[in-house]
């Protein structure tokens, strides 16, 4: 019987091993017959699979890793590519590729790798890590994957802040600053901008990203007016704990940015880069040299449509800039929302 069973055993495992040998040739001789399609990898890896494959598939045979939630069904958008060549040899998606990509916004160069069967060579960028998780499936702003876009660039400070620090105790300190960024990431969110950094005692904001650089100018407009007076709010309510109202400086400025969700894992988070953000810090610094409440570029008070004529003005050379900036100077913020409410009208500073 043992006997038996071993030689039962031995024809099982060779027949077994010339199923896989049969298997492999016939996979070789059907790709023959299709012919084959190379897949190129941003690395400079390449990958030659036959006709049919998808994407995905490419990717795992040749052990590079590709986030897939779904596990290939085309339900998560997780294992979406970009297709830098070969895109117009491409068969159009299918109805339920189509729904995927345009829940989460997708350009008309990005596909789904599951469903991507490529029938000539193209070059693909995988969209997001292989350690991707479901919430990567979700829809994000077209700014998110980095745009370029004219949005208004606005940054506040307070006033006299190290000193305020010194004197008290670092829980003191926080708890101080994190009733400041909400008094002041509320204002921002209200009249419709994005907080989307908070360094020390300050912070920076976006405004028009999903607008235009008319209504971002007049939103940051209205942001500063009202960031004073939330500001006011903040010094009545801690007026027992400090020794006089807190003061903030603002400097807004509008032009060219490139938007785009930026950082590493749990930082990561939509800002911005460019001169102009570094034209605004610098405005916003310049508060203190003119002992100023708000100072804006000239172009702000052209996209909101608001007469500055009243304004201290002041043309500048700022680094790296070859052409002088033209800002104005307000010290008194009291009728700037009213201003900003009925664009055309005068504020005196």
């Amino acid at each position: 019987m043992l006997d038996t069973i071993r030689e039962s055993l031995l024809w099982t495992y060779g027949a077994l091993l010339v199923g896989v040998v049969v298997a492999r040739a016939g996979r070789s001789w059907r790709a023959r017959r299709r012919g084959t399609v190379r897949l190129r990898y941003p690395d400079g890896r390449e990958v030659h699979i036959a006709r049919g494959f998808s994407v995905l598939e490419a990717s795992r045979l040749a052990g590079i890793p590709h986030a897939s939630v779904c596990g290939g069904r085309g339900r998560c958008s997780t294992c979406r590519v970009r297709v830098d060549r070969g895109g117009e040899d491409l068969v159009p998606p299918a109805e339920a590729e189509r729904r995927v990509l345009r829940r989460v916004g997708a350009p008309p160069n990005v596909r789904l790798a599951c469903q991507l069967r490529p029938t000539r060579d193209v070059d693909v960028v995988p969209l997001l890590p292989a350690t991707a998780t479901a919430v990567a499936g979700g829809r994000r702003a077209a700014s998110a994957s980095g745009q370029e876009q004219e949005v208004a660039v606005l940054f506040a400070d307070i006033r006299g802040f190290t000193r305020f620090a010194e004197r008290r105790l670092p829980y003191d300190v926080v708890f101080f600053l994190n009733r400041y960024f909400e008094s002041v990431g509320v204002a921002i969110e209200q009249v419709g901008g994005i907080a989307n950094q908070f360094t020390g005692d300050g912070v920076m904001a976006l405004f028009g990203v999903d607008g235009t650089s008319e209504d971002g100018s007049r939103q940051a407009l209205a942001a500063a007016a009202l960031l004073h007076e939330r500001m006011a709010e903040l010094s009545r309510s801690l007026a027992g704990e400090i020794d006089a109202p807190l003061r903030i400086g603002v400097g807004i400025h509008v032009g060219p940015v490139v938007v785009g969700r930026m950082g590493y894992k749990t930082a990561d988070y939509l800002t911005a880069v460019g001169d102009t953000v570094h034209v605004a810090s610098r405005l916003e610094q310049l508060t203190k040299d003119f002992n100023a409440a708000l100072v804006i570029s000239e172009l702000v008070a052209r996209r909101a449509g608001l007469d500055v004529s009243d304004w201290e003005r002041h043309e500048l050379t700022l680094r790296n800039r070859r052409e002088p900036l033209v800002v104005r100077v307000l010290t008194d913020i009291g009728r700037l929302r009213a201003a900003v409410a009925a664009p055309g009208g005068s504020v005196s500073g």
